[in-house]
């Protein structure tokens, strides 16, 4: 009886402390690379994503990064200034990318992405709320089955407070050691919501429900280490392009997970014996 009891405690006690959210960015990039039926999505979005990012970054660290390196010297510590220079330019560059690109041109196929994932992993039925899914179960593509979007669908809404909070953020980077992590924590905060847009909109959330929901203690602290490793990745020169497609299919991953542990808890909680007065 107590062996039982003993793993039974270990399980409750690693539910209640530790998330796995920060892995699903990265189990996104998995996903993609081994599900053949994403591979479209990407090639028609590859080329003109790449170049853009390549060339926004190529022009920052060409002419801002040395300037901006002297002047970080004057204050920090031997070899800092390099550091920390370079995720100034990083971040500049991917503020310009989702200014210029990310909110008109991907925001459609990261939908898609999304949508598809649900679909293959046996969540159409929250699909068939926003889109069509077609019936057809001998289509193991799950792109060909969902139809068009329905109007205002949306991965990540454009957000003028979070382009106004990474403008203020990015000073963080002169500070020596500290300023990077912080700078990352801080708009991973603001992301991890915004990357589970469309998980709310085929729950049919309102605004006061989605707020709620992001809110709660463990939620708020999962959505911080999704959109953290997030933010990371989108500082990767030229692959954060690409990144912005796999983080669709590892949001999309970590609303399973989500579902999941949802219906395992109502299961719980019904296994729960009634309560009565008896002594």
């Amino acid at each position: 009886m107590a062996q039982n009891k003993a793993p039974s405690t270990l399980k409750r006690f690693a539910k209640a402390n530790f998330s796995p959210a920060f892995l699903y960015p990265l189990k996104g990039i998995w996903y993609f690379a081994t599900h053949r039926y994403l591979h479209p999505l990407l090639r028609s979005r590859l080329l003109p994503l790449t170049l853009l990012s390549t060339c926004i970054l190529a022009i920052l660290f060409l002419t801002a990064y040395l300037p901006l390196v002297a002047f970080l010297a004057l204050f920090h510590y031997s070899g800092s200034a390099w550091v920390n220079g370079t995720f100034f330019i990083l971040g500049i560059g991917t503020l310009l990318t989702s200014m210029l690109f990310e909110a008109l041109f991907v925001d459609g196929t990261q939908v898609d992405i999304f949508d598809a994932v649900m679909v293959a992993e046996g969540y159409e039925h929250l699909v068939k709320d926003r889109r069509p899914v077609a019936d057809n179960i001998d289509e193991s593509d799950p792109v060909k089955r969902i139809g068009p979007r329905e109007k205002g669908a949306t991965f990540a809404p454009f957000s003028f407070r979070q382009i106004i909070e990474l403008i203020l953020l990015l000073p963080l980077n002169f500070v020596p050691f500290a300023g990077v992590p912080l700078f990352l924590l801080l708009t991973g905060y603001r992301a991890g919501p915004l990357l589970n847009w469309r998980y709310f909109q085929l729950k049919g959330f309102d605004k006061k429900r989605r707020n709620l929901y992001i809110k709660t203690k463990k939620r708020r602290f999962e959505y911080l280490w999704f959109g953290t490793v997030y933010m990371v990745l989108q500082l990767i020169p030229v692959l954060s392009m690409l990144f912005l497609l796999t983080s669709a299919a590892g949001s999309a991953l970590w609303s399973v997970h989500v579902e999941q542990e949802s219906a395992q808890t109502t299961e719980e909680e019904g296994m729960l014996p009634e309560y009565t007065d008896d002594a």
